[in-house]
Parts: C-alpha cells; structure tokens; sequence
C-alpha cells in the first residue's frame, strides 16, 4: 500500500552506501587530518556552493592525498554526513560546558543560554546548518539519524535542567521534551523559512519569555 508520497507504507528510504562515511578519527594526527578536511569543506562550499564542490578539490584544498579523504570519505554525501555530525557533537560538547557544568549560573541565566544555543538558527559555529543543506538534506539523514539527534538534545537539556539546584519545581520529563521539539524544530524552520532577522529575534525572545514564565509560575 502506498502513502501519499508514492513510496511503500512503512517503509524508509535507504542512502546509498556511499553516502556514510567510513569511520571517525580517534588518534590525535587523524583528528588534526580530518579537521583539516572539514575546513577546506566548508570554504569551498561557501564559496563554489554545493554542485561546485568535488572531493577532490576538497583534497587538494587541505592538503592531503585524496586516498587519504577517501579512507572517511567516498563521496562529497559522506563528507557533508560526517561533517554534520561533526558539529552536532561540537554544539553538545558547547551545551555541556558552558550550561551543565557551569556552576557559577542561576537558573534563569543557564535556561535562557540553553535556548539560545539550541535555537539560534545564525549561529556563527554551525556555518552549514542553513537552507542550503536541508534542500540535499534527504542524500544524508534518515529517520533514525534525526532521532538520534532528538534524543541527544532531550538528554543534554534534562541534564540543563538538572543542574539548575536553584528551580523550585523541576519541569517534568515529557515538557522538557516537548520543549525541545519547539525549540529545535522551530529552528529548522526558520532555516527553511528565512524569515527577516526581526522575526527570528522575536522567535527566539518568546520562546526564552514563555518557557521561563511557565518555570516561574510551577515555582
């Protein structure tokens, strides 16, 4: 049985192999190789865009064999998968650092950084998450990808909200959720809306204003 957009109900769409990379770096010279990578990446595709871009530039502009990229990356799909998930990572790791295990914060201060890190869709650290890389986003992600990335958010604002020793009232699991459900898809769209930059700033001015007032009001 089919479903309105053509494909088997039930079924999920599966990428090419070449489309995942191969492995990630754990010694310190691959890291320092892949990073290397991932920087000519992005330069190239901010300046030639997505259909400019070959792997072999991407290469020849780092500084490596191209033998070498393709031991983590056999295509540009690969690259670009690699290098989402590469600062997927980086904004947890931001998220960790300067929200749960900054002690020094009151509840208010560390909630509102939470939102902001999570929903900024200009954020200068994360250059490609823009309307560009949604449009190609379906060569990459599947279903299971973006669940992933849901649960990683859930988890890091449960532990926000952990280290908030100064709430009264905790909110419960299922809002913390639904929380990062508005503020993470809300930030999506605002990639793929591109609404003016008086509208995103007042997005993201309700959405710190309304999730505050609902903690203050528990309390």
């Amino acid at each position: 049985m089919k479903n309105g957009f053509g494909n088997i109900k039930g079924s999920a769409p599966t990428l090419n192999p070449r489309a995942k990379p191969l492995k990630r770096p754990t010694q310190a010279r691959a890291v320092f190789t892949v990073e290397a990578i991932y920087q000519a990446f992005v330069r190239i595709w901010q300046r030639d865009g997505w259909s400019g871009l070959t792997t072999r530039e991407v290469a020849l502009e780092a500084g490596v064999a191209i033998g070498t990229l393709y031991d983590y990356f056999p295509s540009k799909e690969a690259l670009l998968s690699g290098y989402i998930r590469h600062r997927l990572d980086a904004l947890l790791q931001q998220m960790d650092e300067l929200i749960v295990q900054a002690t020094e914060l009151d509840w208010h201060t560390r909630i509102k950084r939470l939102i902001r890190l999570t929903c900024d869709p200009d954020d200068d650290h994360q250059p490609l998450f823009n309307h560009a890389v949604l449009l190609i986003e379906h060569q990459f992600a599947e279903p299971k990808h973006h669940r992933r990335v849901f649960d990683e958010l859930s988890q890091k604002w449960h532990e926000a909200f952990a280290a908030c020793s100064d709430l009264p009232v905790p909110p419960s699991q299922a809002t913390v959720d639904a929380w990062v459900i508005m503020a993470w898809g809300g930030r999506r769209y605002c990639v793929t809306a591109q609404p003016a930059a008086a509208q995103t700033a007042a997005w993201l001015s309700e959405m710190e204003t309304m999730i505050c007032s609902r903690l203050v009001s528990a309390s």
